[in-house]
């Protein structure tokens, strides 16, 4: 069943939602989308039939797909110079978080063209987006980040590697074509990895120190979904499964304008200056960020058990059930395991305590408590 709703953008949700892209181009007036993607998912079946259909109701279609894993400045430049040079009216994020986020940075970038970083959130830039941006629409080809429901894209520096965030509500897409069938066939790790930085959103965002009830009740629900869905759609998934992690994937990324936490500025610096897969880098740290953040926070972690259906309802047990849950989707519980060594740490903890994440954590985190989390962790 596909249905829709307004929250915090239009959403069409439901199998084969895809297949009304062409028709909403059309009504809108528009004939000339870029599409931004990742190249992986540029090279697979689903992506060329979305194409083609396109191309069968007289659309101009122009593909923009070299980005990186983790996406850096030049990524977005490269983007806008196919769109001048294409004369297109409209961008298509099609795939996960690195593709979403160039193509919301391209969206800005288009008419706000001074050094793309003078628009940072993290220094007030958000206040420099004044001009109008084009027409943007997002379709989800993972259950992870979240970010086609979101305001704001994440771009590294080429050169220093610092994550730096666009932010504006102008970046928001006018509507989300989240298809489930659009991940049904997502292997296994990305499915993991990818679910399991869905969860890390909402745990961190029901955690955030700022008040917001609404997103704490989104986070929890989101929570519920994961828990009843990543397993079977990492192993046997089938449409409710994975049904169940995009709507999560989506709960998360609105949750988190709560903000986030330590988990998160655990992770960023393993993908700016490692290259790891993002959801890998969170799935492996969470364990460990939770454990950090239990004391003083009892109450909190006692309604995120009650949500697990955990028997001893403690933080304790939220944090092994993190454990067995990577086990489960055959994610591993050590740094060591996915490449970081002890000579990493140090540079670690700098990016760790310099990364925006940890200050909405609901205690403070000192560049010490960063380097004893990563060597626990290692």
């Amino acid at each position: 069943m596909a249905f829709q709703y307004n929250f915090p953008t239009t959403i069409r949700f439901g199998a084969d939602v895809i297949k009304e892209l062409p028709a909403y181009l059309q009504k809108n007036g528009l004939k000339r989308p870029l599409i931004v993607t990742d190249p992986t998912v540029a090279s697979l079946s689903f992506f060329k039939g979305i194409v083609a259909d396109l191309h069968a109701h007289q659309l101009s279609v122009e593909v923009f797909s070299d980005i990186h894993k983790n996406p850096v400045k030049s990524d977005v430049y490269k983007g806008t110079e196919q769109w001048d040079a294409t004369q297109r009216d409209c961008i298509i994020g099609i795939g996960g978080g690195a593709a979403i986020d160039v193509a919301r940075a391209i969206v800005l970038r288009i008419h706000h063209r001074e050094d793309l970083f003078k628009y940072d959130d993290l220094i007030g830039g958000d206040i420099y987006v004044t001009n109008d941006v084009p027409h943007f629409i997002t379709v989800p080809t993972t259950a992870g980040t979240g970010s086609e429901v979101g305001r704001s894209a994440i771009i590294a520096d080429d050169d220093t590697h610092q994550k730096k965030i666009l932010f504006s509500p102008k970046l928001m897409a006018k509507i989300v074509f989240a298809d489930p069938m659009l991940t049904m066939d997502l292997p296994p790790f990305i499915t993991a990895a990818t679910g399991m930085d869905a969860l890390t959103h909402n745990m961190e965002a029901f955690l955030a120190k700022n008040p917001h009830p609404l997103c704490d009740g989104i986070a929890l629900e989101g929570i519920y979904l994961i828990n009843k869905s990543l397993v079977k759609a990492t192993h046997q998934p089938d449409l409710e499964s994975r049904s169940n992690m995009l709507m999560a994937s989506m709960m998360g990324a609105i949750a988190f304008q709560k903000g986030l936490g330590v988990v998160h500025s655990l992770a960023h610096p393993l993908s700016s200056l490692l290259d790891t897969h993002h959801g890998l880098a969170n799935a492996v740290n969470i364990p460990y960020g939770m454990q950090f953040n239990i004391a003083g926070f009892e109450d909190k972690f006692r309604r995120i058990a009650r949500t697990l259906e955990l028997k001893e309802e403690t933080g304790e047990a939220v944090v092994q059930y993190l454990f067995d849950l990577n086990s489960q989707v055959n994610i591993p519980h050590h740094l060591r395991e996915i490449g970081v060594k002890e000579s990493h740490i140090e540079t670690l903890a700098d990016l760790a305590l310099a990364d925006f994440a940890h200050p909405n954590n609901p205690k403070p985190v000192s560049r010490e408590d960063f380097k004893q989390l990563y060597l626990n962790a290692l």
